[in-house]
Order: C-alpha cells, then structure tokens, then sequence
C-alpha cells in the first residue's frame, strides 16, 4: 500500500484547513515509514514534510482560480491514467477522485454568504459535482458536509462516509495555571479583562464584523485578539496577534475562543482550542458544533438577535467565577481525534476500494 497512496491537493503548505490536514497526515504516515505521493502545484520546499514525500508538481501556468483548477484536473487525470494510481485520495475537487475529501461545498458557501454564482463559480461547481459523483467515495469531514454532497450534488447516503478531521493531540493539550500566565504574559494579554480569540484568514466568513460590534466596542472587561490576517478596522478593544505558528499557545493563553462563522464546514479551530483547555464560542451551524460537548461549547445562532451577545454573557460569568476552563478535554469532545484513528479509518477505505477493484467489482 505504501508505494501506491496518492494524495492530490493544491499545495503541500501552510495555508488552509485543507492544506493542514495534507500535512498533518503525511506527518503520520512519515512516523510510520510510509511515504506517500502528492500531486499539488504547489510545494514549500522548506517544509520537512517535502522530504517525506514523492513530489509530483502540476504546472498551472499561471492561471488563477476555477481556471487553474480546471487545467490541474485536466492534467492530474493524465498522470493518474498513465501511471495507474489508485484509489487517488482527492483533498481540492478533481474528477480523478476515487475518494473524494469532502471539506467544504461551494454551494454551500456561496447559499451561507448570500451570494449570487457568477461564471467563476458555476465552473467551481460543475468540477465539485464530478468530484465527488465520479469518486467511488465521499468522506466527509462533518455530518454537515455529508447532507451537503448529499442535498447539492446527489450523491447517493450509502457513497458517503463521516470521519471528522484529526489534531496532533501531543500539540494541543493543556498547561497548568504558571505556564498559562507565563504565555499570557509573553502575548501581552491583560490579566483583569476575558480575552477572547479570534483565529481567521477569512474574515468576513469568520465573522469578525459581528466580533468586533459584540466585542471591540463593549464596556464590559474584555479583549479580542485576532490571530491571522490584519483585521482592516480598529476599536477600543481589539488587538491583532498577526499570523502564528504557535496556535497551540495562543489557545493556552486566552480565556475563550470565538468562531461566528456564516459557514464552517468543520472548523479545527474549536477542537483544537478545547483540547488545550480553552472552551468555545460556536455559531450552533458548525459542523465541530457537532463533535464538542456543552459547556466546552457555548453555542449560539448567527440569526438571531442577541444570541450572540448572550453566549459571550455566559462566558464572562464563568470567566468572573473561575469556571471558564475546559478540565477533562477529551471528555468534551464526541470523538477520538488522535490522527492515528484518524489514518487508520482512511486506509481502511483505501484497502476496501482495492478489495472491491480486485473482486472486479470496482475500477
């Protein structure tokens, strides 16, 4: 199996969720001496997990967006007819997939952001429709995702399988009370207000709008801070963290989290902010809304009025009481997300479709 797993994506990089997991699962499989192919346009040759794999780039040729997905599909079906590859594990859409990862839909963003499809996008969505119609499976990272493919596409319940995504569990744990401090102290973070974490690279998805109207202008002793892309506004009581490597500290060192997000697909965020102590503010839509048990998770409705503003009462009077943390976070969450658990799931699909290809049931 091992010189037979291929993964596409658009990169093997820090960037998204989507590139995240690439890496997390090739750190896996690197510790168990597997070392996959990946098919991308995109590689950091200065990450180590480069060196884990067997790079095979695709050359976009410059072109940008539902453009330079189409020639990256039209090619990477080339390369997996001439070298027989299979089952290709697909983590951006592609007609190739055989098991087609499911972390978002189109549809889905574009319906949750109110937006109307423009060509771009209905090129967008005829790729995503042969993603994962044409996979001979669909795993999808929430129950969310898996009504998604389901409702938009018409992918039939019995292709579709829901395996939330994994979290390098060694990474996100907790600390005690002095190494909190001495992370709150080396952010800067006040000790007499609630901080509250923002982490985002898409604001207006992420709903920083709604953060900073509940947040940054409030009289009450609070903090956000947002980690990742300049926010593009100022008010009294937000700070920008910029972009960081050191997520799991931040999560440490802050009292809560908070996701308004008008579309999550799943939402790593949440669950890796749990399982370092830290509970959660979630927009009752997410799909890691699913997965984290209340009172990890405060949950609140994007639409409806004062909801918001309602979670985040809940959460300064735990914080006023001294019971905000998260004590048991693995107890908090309805699922085991080490990323072994997670890989062992995945290549058992892989050693099922292989089955099925041999019986001369499959491709």
């Amino acid at each position: 199996m091992a010189a037979d797993l291929v993964f596409s994506n658009h990169g093997l990089r820090h960037s998204g969720g989507i590139e995240r997991y690439l890496l997390t699962l090739v750190d896996a499989l690197h510790a168990r001496g597997v070392r996959p192919t990946v098919v991308a346009h995109r590689f950091d040759r200065k990450l180590p997990e480069f060196g884990w794999v067997d790079a095979v780039e695709i050359d976009t040729l410059g072109l940008g967006g539902a453009l330079r997905d189409l020639w990256f599909d039209r090619q990477l079906r080339r390369r997996k007819r001439e070298r027989g590859w299979y089952p290709l594990i697909a983590l951006s859409q592609t007609a190739a997939a055989d098991i087609a990862i499911s972390g978002g839909t189109h549809p889905g963003f574009l319906a949750a952001m109110g937006r109307r499809a423009r060509w771009k996008d209905r090129l967008a969505i005829s790729l995503e429709r042969r993603h994962f119609t044409g996979a001979a499976l669909v795993v999808a990272h929430s129950r969310l995702m898996a009504e998604q493919v389901q409702g938009f596409y018409g992918v039939a319940a019995d292709k579709v399988r829901v395996l939330y995504p994994p979290v390098d569990t060694a990474r996100f744990r907790p600390v005690d009370a002095a190494q909190r401090l001495a992370l709150r102290e080396r952010l800067g973070l006040p000790a007499d207000r609630a901080v509250f974490l923002l982490a985002s690279t898409g604001h207006a998805r992420k709903g920083l709008d709604l953060l900073v109207d509940a947040l940054g202008h409030s009289s009450a002793p609070v903090l956000l801070v947002v980690a990742g892309r300049p926010a593009g506004r100022a008010a009294p009581n937000l700070r920008e963290l910029g972009f960081r490597t050191d997520m799991e500290d931040v999560y440490r060192a802050v009292d809560c989290t908070v996701m308004a997000s008008r579309f999550e697909p799943f939402g790593l965020v949440g669950v890796e902010s749990v399982l370092c102590g830290t509970p959660l503010i979630g927009e009752a839509g997410m799909g890691c809304m699913e997965v984290i048990r209340e009172p990890a998770a405060i949950p609140f409705r994007i639409d409806t009025e004062g909801s918001l503003q309602a979670a985040i009462d809940v959460a300064l009077a735990r914080w006023r009481d001294g019971s905000l943390r998260v004590t048991d976070p693995r107890a908090a969450l309805a699922y085991d997300p080490s990323v072994d658990v997670h890989l062992d799931a995945l290549l058992g699909h892989v050693a099922d479709l292989r089955a099925a290809r041999d019986r001369g049931a499959g491709p």
